[in-house]
């Protein structure tokens, strides 16, 4: 039986211009710095200060609510906007920290490298291919190498591409025969199968090139041949026994091994298009004897305001008595679009300033001793909470302030994320970070016998001695999160 009932409820939506404001929060220096030049080609009614307008104080500015100001340009009429307005100084955003040598502070934003495509292609001419058609299976081949320098297709796959792209048989000898080709182009070892194959063919290669420690390269190459599975685990005590050699020949085979590349595709560019992107910090720590000084990177944010000749239009329009033809008022309406749009955008990067400021130096003064010494373990437990409560800001607005957001400081640049971490109780009642247990756990690794390389039982007991009460599990779980293998993977010869 359907019945009906009143109720009420509180419910807060943002409206479109403070999710756009959110979304200004979020965009780490260089984004930011792509989004004013979208909204400088986009809006005609904004452009970059040259210095002769009058500017708001960044500490001043009067904040007003999104909603209220959606309802106020509502309510005005064309005639009272434009007395309104012209009788306002030029809205405009201005840096009110700009240093003379900010020029020195700029950072090198992208770099543009070879990608590996065009490398390869450079050298087919090299192959010493007999048609057309072996050209075609090149290329095709080369197309299907991935970024780390490995063909991980079957060949018969290719066989198909080539079918279905271009309508042609090919045999599946020949496109072997060209893979094999192409696995000695620059870098040696691309086009590989898998790790074992890469390896070998640079050692080989190796050999032929060079007669230097040809012993040791080619004992090196039976180990990877035949016995590639045990060496991946580390058995070198198993490896001694099958080749009947001394811990230290093993140890020189291992070393040549260990000259090897991986991954043969790094150092270059994933593709043509893509470059290599440099960190832009946002925020600057400087030491002044040991007193801390933050500072916005405002480098790649210019100085705003309105366009004069849209200001002048109005003057006109009040000038001519406010009498206009209805093709006149529609262009009024535009330009007051316009200024519209271009006044909110330069409020709200002045609110997307303050409020990276107000949070960023929250973390400062909660981390003070880190950022005064480096010492990762002087890092407090923080979460987005604490920093919310300090501020007086929503723990969405810390998230998105810390989300893909870094900090220069004397001691390199560093992700705000990295000052976030839960809590434990250590056994003497005191309340340290995880970030102090993981670096105390990379320590202990680090400073470990790394021909007896700690298990993660053992790693637990010291952590205890320490005074950290940490279950195995989570040992494990640091460890991946550090990049830190297992410690039978750790073991050294």
């Amino acid at each position: 039986m359907l019945k009906q009932n009143l109720s009420q409820k509180q419910i807060h939506k943002l409206s479109p211009r403070q999710m756009q404001l959110m979304k200004l929060v979020q965009l780490p220096a260089m984004s930011f710095s792509q989004r004013i030049k979208e909204e400088l080609e986009n809006n005609p009614a904004l452009e970059v200060d040259d210095g002769q307008n009058d500017v708001f104080d960044l500490d001043s500015s009067p904040e007003e609510n999104t909603s209220e100001v959606d309802e106020r340009e509502e309510a005005f009429e064309l005639d009272d906007y434009i007395n309104d307005y012209i009788e306002e100084d030029p809205i405009s955003y201005r840096q009110m920290e700009r240093k003379e040598d900010d020029n020195n502070d700029r950072y090198s934003l992208l770099s543009v490298h070879e990608s590996l495509l065009e490398h390869l292609q450079k050298q087919i001419g090299l192959l010493d291919l007999n048609n057309e058609t072996e050209e075609l299976i090149a290329r095709q081949i080369i197309g299907t190498i991935d970024d780390d320098g490995y063909f991980r297709r079957e060949i018969n796959d290719v066989i198909d591409d080539i079918l279905f792209l271009y309508g042609l048989e090919v045999d599946y000898d020949v496109v072997e025969k060209i893979l094999g080709k192409i696995q000695k182009l620059d870098p040696i070892g691309i086009g590989a199968r898998d790790l074992q194959e890469t390896l070998i063919i640079q050692l080989r290669a190796n050999i032929e090139s060079s007669s230097e420690n040809i012993e040791q390269k080619e004992l090196a190459l039976k180990i990877l041949e035949n016995h590639f599975d045990v060496f991946s685990k580390k058995h070198y005590k198993k490896i001694q026994k099958y080749l009947g050699i001394s811990r230290d020949e093993l140890k020189e085979a291992v070393d040549e091994i260990l000259k090897l590349n991986p991954k043969p595709a790094s150092g270059f560019a994933i593709s043509n298009s893509v470059k290599s992107e440099y960190i832009i910090p946002d925020f600057i720590i400087d030491n002044k004897g040991d007193e801390l000084e933050l500072r916005l990177n405002n480098n790649e944010v210019p100085d705003l305001h309105i366009n004069d000749a849209y200001l002048n239009v109005l003057k006109n329009y009040k000038e001519s008595g406010g009498k206009s033809s209805k093709k006149d008022k529609n262009t009024l309406m535009f330009i007051k679009q316009k200024i519209d749009s271009a006044k909110w955008f330069i409020d709200a990067i002045q609110q997307r300033q303050q409020t990276l400021y107000k949070t960023m130096y929250a973390i400062l003064q909660f981390q003070y001793d880190y950022f005064l010494t480096g010492d990762r373990r002087r890092l407090k437990p923080m979460i987005l909470k604490d920093i919310a409560d300090i501020t007086g800001l929503d723990i969405s607005t810390i998230s998105r302030v810390a989300s893909a957001k870094y900090v220069q400081t004397e001691f390199g640049v560093k992700r705000l994320k990295e000052f976030f971490s839960e809590s434990m109780v250590k056994q003497d009642g005191e309340q340290a970070s995880t970030i102090e247990v993981k670096e105390t756990l990379k320590n202990i690794i680090d400073s470990e016998d790394k021909q007896k390389p700690y298990s993660d039982d053992q790693l637990r007991k010291l952590l205890q001695e320490r005074g950290f009460k940490v279950a195995r599990r989570t040992i494990a779980k640091y460890r991946e999160l550090m990049g830190i293998s297992v410690g039978r993977l750790r073991k050294k010869i």
